[in-house]
C-alpha cells in the first residue's frame, strides 16, 4: 500500500462533464472555507480545462473569493504563452479572461532564458512567497495543488525514468528530456506541500495508471508522492475500471 492511500480519498462520475462539474463544487468550498492567501497550484490538460471553464462562468464566478487566491503552476512546457500547448495560455484563455484575479496574484512559469535558469528564478519566487528557504510541516505551500496522471503513471513533467525524479532538494526543475520539448516542474517537495493535492483523471487508457498508482506501484511516479495532506481522487468510470 502506497503512504499516500493511507490519506487518500475518491470520487468516481459517469463522465468528464461529471467530474469537472463536481470538481467545481469542490474548489468552490473548499476555497471558501480557507482563510487568507489561498495558494492553489494548476494543472494543464482537457479535463482540467473544462474544470477551468466552468470555474469562470457563473454560478462558481460569483462564489469565488478570487481576491484572496494565487495561483501557481504545477508544470509548464518550455514555449510561449501563446503557443497552443501552453499550460498558462489555456488557463488564460478559459479563467484567467473572466476571473477578476489581481495579476500580481497569478504566477505562471517563466519560458525566457534556458530552462534551467527559469526554474531556478520561479524556486526564488516560490521562496520569497512561502516566506522560507525550507518547507515547514506544519505550514504548506499550497492549499491545493491540482495534478493529473499520464498513462505512463507520469504527473506534472515527473516523467518517468527522468532525472528529476531523483530531485529533493530544488523546489522546481528543468526536464530536459522525456518528451518533444523541455518542461519545467515542481519536484516531490514543493507537491507534496500541500493540504490537499487533487488528481483530475479520465480516460480507459489511464485506468491501468490509476490502478498501480493508488496500490503504490514505485515505477511510476504519481505513485512516489506522499504528501503532507491528502489526495483527493476525481475519476471517471472509465479511469475507474482498474480499481
Amino acid at each position: 500500500m502506497s503512504p499516500s492511500s493511507l490519506h487518500s480519498r475518491t470520487e468516481v462520475f459517469d463522465n468528464a462533464h461529471e467530474l469537472a462539474r463536481n470538481a467545481a463544487e469542490w474548489f468552490t468550498r473548499t476555497v471558501n472555507a480557507a482563510s487568507g492567501s489561498i495558494r492553489v497550484a494548476l494543472s494543464g490538460g482537457s479535463t482540467p480545462k473544462e474544470l477551468y471553464t466552468l470555474l469562470g462562468q457563473e454560478p462558481y464566478l460569483g462564489r469565488i473569493p478570487w481576491q484572496r487566491l494565487e495561483l501557481f503552476w504545477g508544470d509548464e512546457r518550455f514555449v510561449s504563452p501563446d503557443d497552443p500547448a501552453s499550460n498558462y495560455g489555456m488557463v488564460r484563455n478559459t479563467l484567467l479572461s473572466r476571473a477578476p484575479i489581481a495579476e500580481n496574484h497569478v504566477h505562471p512559469m517563466p519560458t525566457d532564458g534556458t530552462p534551467t535558469d527559469a526554474a531556478e528564478r520561479y524556486e526564488t519566487q516560490l521562496k520569497r512567497i512561502y516566506g522560507a528557504d525550507k518547507f515547514d510541516p506544519a505550514r504548506p505551500l499550497f492549499e491545493i495543488v491540482f495534478l493529473g496522471l499520464g498513462s505512463d503513471g507520469h504527473t506534472a513533467s515527473l516523467l518517468p525514468g527522468q532525472p528529476v525524479l531523483d530531485e529533493r532538494v530544488h523546489w522546481v526543475a528543468a526536464v530536459a528530456e522525456g518528451r518533444s520539448e523541455p518542461r519545467i516542474t515542481l519536484t516531490y517537495p514543493a507537491i507534496e506541500s500541500s493540504s490537499t493535492i487533487a488528481f483530475l483523471v479520465t480516460g480507459a487508457d489511464k485506468a491501468s495508471a490509476v490502478s498501480a498508482t493508488r496500490s503504490g506501484d514505485q515505477n511510476l511516479p504519481a505513485a512516489r508522492i506522499n504528501p503532507l495532506g491528502e489526495i483527493l481522487w476525481f475519476l471517471d468510470r472509465a479511469a475507474s475500471a482498474g480499481d
